[in-house]
This record gives structure tokens, C-alpha cells and sequence, in this order.
């Protein structure tokens, strides 16, 4: 049976909840051993717990950290090694040469890498230099693991043309989240939620600048995160004579729970790869509102045309208007359950994975 040995550095984030919730489903199906190394996550550690084994490498220069960890996997012996972050990738790509199949998810792109820079427009601005330096061990990374898998296809693209990865040694496996009843709005949307942390590059104050021309009498908006910028966006709020109808609050574990009480998700993001708040909301059965950025359009499964562009707020506040005034939103709710179901569930994700796996080990490339 293979043995699957997951490398985390965190404890929380998107990365995180997506490994506990493959590492389960992987286990449940009884067709490999699995074990994740690293902090006890936050969220979820009760489905992984018989499986989980604690290595700690905190900063990106502790060697010796790096090291233990290094050893605690070797130890275990396992045929693929799976890193689900940055720092994880780097501590994992030194067992390439070791003959154990090293795969590195790449789940996104730094903060100061900007949408246009991203998708290669001529003219675009470059990150800083820092940042650059960044992307570049992440190439060298790609190049030393024996497969990087990319949850959104534009960011293979990106790989691909930006960083100059071969094509060949990545892999377009979606996401995974937790999928229960979906529960579409029965009357036409007046409860909007949105989540994230409130940092610019996630667009709030372009979400309360829309909302303030097209937000009937009787709609809402919970805001579901935290972040530097709260406070700026709750003045804006209350200058905009908002606050009777956006509520704030803060950081929750319970987003799934959450989404289900609202009537459609609003992402107006700058910059994002496929993020998990959008798949859950699909699984829900909610209408989703985003912007064209990473692959979003991808998932919920529309042309990019049909999302407004990052930064405009016309388009936001029109594609608002129209959602507000759709009279059957529980049909995009049920299309988008749908959908959810055939490409996020954990199942899905890990029979993806695992063929993955066994085509890595027997190639022995």
C-alpha cells in the first residue's frame, strides 16, 4: 500500500484545511497509509489525529528545524512526500534526491504579485524585488520536486510563463472542501456575506463603494474576517450611513455554518487561485459574486467576461444590482451545488491525488 506522508508548516489557512480534509478522506478509503507532519492544526485536527505525528520548522532559516522534520518523515519511510505550503516545499525538496516522490501543491502567489503582472499583460507592473527573489525559489522548487500540483489552471499559466516551469512536471487537481446539504435562497437575495481576511488585495472597500448605490432597504452584508483594514472599512461604513445593515464579525471557524444562513457570497478580490470560501459557497447552493482573478470564473463554471474586472466598481455595483433583482436565485444555487459535487468534494480530491501518487511511483521519474 502506498504510504502518503503530508509536510505542513502552519497551523491554519487555506493550505491547512485542505490537507486535513485530504489526508481523512485518503485514510477513510483505505487505499494508502497517510501521515501529516507539522503544528496540530487549528481546525479539524480531530480527523487526522491517528495520524499525525508533530514537527515544528516555524521560520524559513531554522536549519535545524528543517532537519528534524527531514528526519522525522524519513523515518516513517513513505513512497510520496506532499508539501501544502511554501516554507513545507522548501524543507521537502531536499528529499529529492532520496528516491522518495516529492509533490509540492503551489496554493498561490505572494501578496504583492498583482493581477495583470500575473496573467503576463504587456506593461504590467513587476513585484518588488523581494518578491521576485521569493517566486524564484519557488521555480527552483518546481524544478526539484518531482511534480507541483496546481489547484486553479491559470496558475499552471502562470508556472508556466512567468516562472518557466516545464508543463510536464505539473498537475491541475482542484481543491476540496466539506460538502453537506446545500440550502439555495428560496426569495430573491437580500443577505449577502463576505469572507476573508480585510487586506487590501480582498477588496471590501470596493464591495461597501458598490453596495452603497445598489443595496435595497431591506439587504445586508455580514462581514466574516479580520485584518488591518477593518477599521477603515468600518468607518467607511458608517460615513456611508451602512451601519444599521453591515454587521462585522471578526475571525470565525464556522464559515460553512455561516454561509449557509446568508443568500449569496460577494468575492470582489484583486488577486486570488481557487479559494475555498467559493467552493464552499457553491456547495451550499449560494449564488457567488467574485471578480475575474486566478480561477474563479473556472470554478463557478462562467466566462471570465461575465465577472467583474478587480478594481472596477461599476461592474461590481451592476452585477450586484442584477443579483439583487434575480427572481430565481435558487437556480444558479442548485447549478452550483451541482458543480461543487462533481469537482470539491474530498473524495473527488483524493482519488485525484492518489492517482497521482501511483503514476509518480511507478515511473520511477
Amino acid at each position: 500500500m502506498t504510504r502518503i506522508a503530508y509536510l505542513l508548516t502552519q497551523d491554519s489557512g487555506g493550505p491547512v484545511d485542505v490537507t486535513v480534509r485530504l489526508a481523512a478522506a485518503l485514510a477513510k478509503s483505505g487505499d494508502a497509509e497517510v501521515r501529516v507532519f507539522g503544528p496540530r492544526p487549528r481546525r479539524g485536527a480531530e480527523l487526522i489525529d491517528p495520524y499525525f505525528e508533530e514537527t515544528l520548522v516555524t521560520r524559513k532559516g531554522d536549519v535545524a528545524a528543517a532537519r528534524q522534520a527531514r528526519a522525522a518523515i524519513k523515518a516513517w519511510r513513505p513512497d510520496v512526500v506532499h508539501a501544502q505550503d511554501r516554507r513545507s516545499g522548501l524543507v521537502s525538496a531536499a528529499l529529492a534526491t532520496t528516491g522518495t516522490k516529492i509533490v509540492h501543491t503551489y496554493h498561490g502567489v505572494p501578496d504583492e504579485v498583482a493581477e495583470p503582472w500575473f496573467r503576463n499583460v504587456r506593461g504590467a507592473t513587476p513585484p518588488p524585488a523581494y518578491t521576485r527573489a521569493v517566486l524564484a525559489a519557488d521555480a527552483a522548487v518546481a524544478r526539484v520536486v518531482h511534480r507541483t500540483v496546481v489547484p486553479a489552471r491559470e496558475m499552471g499559466r502562470f508556472l508556466r510563463e512567468r516562472l518557466y516551469v516545464p508543463p510536464h512536471r505539473m498537475t491541475h487537481i482542484d481543491n476540496c472542501v466539506e460538502v453537506g446539504a446545500a440550502s439555495p435562497p428560496a426569495e430573491p437575495v437580500r443577505k449577502l456575506v463576505f469572507v476573508g481576511l480585510l487586506v487590501e488585495r480582498k477588496g471590501l472597500l470596493d464591495l461597501l463603494d458598490a453596495l452603497e448605490s445598489t443595496m435595497p432597504e431591506d439587504a445586508t452584508l455580514t462581514v466574516v474576517g479580520d485584518g488591518p483594514q477593518r477599521t477603515q472599512a468600518e468607518g467607511r461604513v458608517t460615513r456611508r450611513g451602512l451601519a444599521s445593515r453591515v454587521e462585522f464579525l471578526g475571525f470565525r471557524t464556522d464559515v460553512p455554518a455561516l454561509l449557509l444562513q446568508h443568500d449569496a457570497l460577494v468575492l470582489p478580490s484583486t488577486m486570488e487561485q481557487q479559494p475555498l470560501v467559493v467552493a464552499e459557497a457553491m456547495a451550499a447552493g449560494k449564488p457567488v459574486v467574485a471578480t475575474d482573478t486566478g480561477g474563479v470564473a473556472d470554478m463557478l463554471g462562467i466566462p471570465g467576461d461575465d465577472c467583474p474586472k478587480p478594481g472596477d466598481v461599476p461592474a461590481l455595483a451592476a452585477r450586484l444590482r442584477a443579483l439583487f433583482a434575480d427572481p430565481d436565485p435558487a437556480s444558479t444555487g442548485h447549478r452550483l451545488a451541482t458543480r461543487a459535487r462533481e469537482r470539491f468534494t474530498p473524495e473527488v480530491c483524493a482519488r485525484r491525488h492518489l492517482d497521482l501518487y501511483r503514476k509518480l511511483t511507478a515511473s520511477g521519474r
